[in-house]
């Protein structure tokens, strides 16, 4: 009996060290994937928190009903770590635009129809055409468009005044994103109460007929306290102003806040209900195209491939380089940079190998410490950075087993219609 006993705790004792190991392993995977490539991660590893890298890869595994179920990792996450998340807020802002557009459910009115921006205040802009459009004319759907293919701040800077700022908190607040705060427009110099104040906006049918009409909104929306300094020295204009760049009304989004916005449009089943995005199956279907499309894809814009390559907005996988993405593979992703800060968020499939992961990373590419000064290391440090992690990441999924291919029939899109 004694005997027994004694087998039965040593095999207790046995499954939980292996079970420790185990967990120490998962909990360590991405360093210990990155140290077996020294040659393009030891600086990375040993500078990790002046570079301000944070990263978060998810394992997707599927059953026999192709149901996905989801495990994540993370690197150097820390949300006390402030990054400017730049044009990755975007992303958010096009999905609760097209939601507005669902929840104001009015005839006539959806993401095709003439969108006309007025003007109320000075330095609002007033848009009544788009000459990137086939008919010259401004709506909901081009502007996605244009944010995906090529991070247009312009088109931002429309959605963001028809959702309006303090819409903009309040959704991402309902969805559980608490701390996102998206503020201000893009690459426009504006007080904190410009921002707040927003366009009159008007729909019109293709019979110039009045569909809806938005008056000014003044935003009184309340954000979190954002105390974050960033640098030792800035340019304002041809002025160098010898201290930190104060980043307290701008932007910010956590990394796995962008991680799962982005993962609640990609799988809404796989997310609580409040989370989803309320659009319809063919506004997530139009997403889905643009998000992974090439901007060589797209008639109305068109884009000279020359200025616009294939990876123009696809940094994760492939960097900065300009040669053609293989065609089995797409990244539906979303890219920001700005201040030396650089981020993706992505999902990566490859059709012919059937495997599929989420990974999003970001890094600070500013070694001197002077922002505005148009003086980054994206292309020493940040690119090379986000092209060796997706490979890395590409890499071991290729080896990882699992016990059922996922049918990634969903994410296979036709780039030839609805150019």
């Amino acid at each position: 009996m004694q005997r027994i006993l004694f087998l039965l705790i040593f095999w207790l004792y046995v499954h939980k060290v292996i079970a420790q190991k185990s967990q120490n392993k998962a909990v360590d995977l991405l360093e210990n994937l990155m140290k077996a490539k020294p040659e393009y991660f030891s600086s990375i590893l040993s500078n990790r928190d002046s570079l301000n890298v944070q990263i978060i890869y998810t394992q997707i595994d599927r059953d026999k009903n192709n149901k996905p179920s989801f495990t994540e990792y993370s690197f150097n996450l820390n949300n006390d770590h402030y990054f400017y998340p730049a044009s990755t807020v975007k992303m958010p802002v096009a999905f609760l635009a097209l939601e507005k557009l669902n929840e104001l459910n009015k005839a006539g009115l959806n993401r095709n129809t003439t969108m006309i921006t007025d003007s109320n205040s000075e330095k609002e802009e007033i848009i009544f055409t788009d000459p990137k459009t086939e008919n010259s004319k401004p709506s909901v759907a081009n502007y996605v468009k244009q944010i995906f293919l090529v991070s247009d701040n312009d088109a931002f800077n429309r959605l963001y005044e028809f959702v309006g700022q303090q819409t903009i908190q309040q959704k991402l607040k309902e969805k559980g994103y608490s701390d996102a705060v998206i503020r201000h427009r893009l690459q426009i110099s504006l007080t904190d109460a410009q921002n707040r104040l927003t366009n009159p906006v008007s729909f019109y049918d293709t019979l110039g007929n009045l569909v809806y009409h938005q008056d000014e909104q003044n935003s009184k929306a309340i954000f979190p306290l954002l105390n974050k300094k960033v640098g030792k020295g800035y340019f304002k204009g041809s002025q160098f102003i010898n201290e930190p760049l104060d980043f307290s009304l701008k932007n910010r989004l956590y990394l796995q806040d962008l991680h799962h916005i982005q993962r609640s449009l990609l799988f809404p089943e796989s997310v609580d209900t409040k989370q989803r995005i309320n659009i319809s199956k063919d506004d997530r279907d139009f997403i889905l195209h643009w998000m992974s499309a090439y901007p060589e894809e797209s008639k109305y814009p068109y884009y000279d491939t020359a200025h616009y390559w294939d990876a123009y907005c696809k940094f994760l996988l492939i960097g900065s380089e300009k040669a053609s993405i293989p065609s089995n593979i797409r990244i539906f992703n979303k890219v920001g940079d700005a201040y030396g800060f650089l981020t993706d968020i992505a999902y990566i499939i490859d059709t012919e190998k059937k495997i599929e992961f989420m990974l999003c990373a970001t890094i600070y590419c500013n070694s001197d410490g002077i922002l505005n000064d148009d003086k980054y290391d994206y292309e020493t440090v940040g690119y090379p950075f986000m092209k060796h992690l997706g490979q890395l990441i590409y890499e071991y999924e290729l080896k990882r087993k699992r016990k059922f291919v996922p049918n990634l029939n969903e994410f296979i899109i036709d780039y030839k219609k609805n150019q």
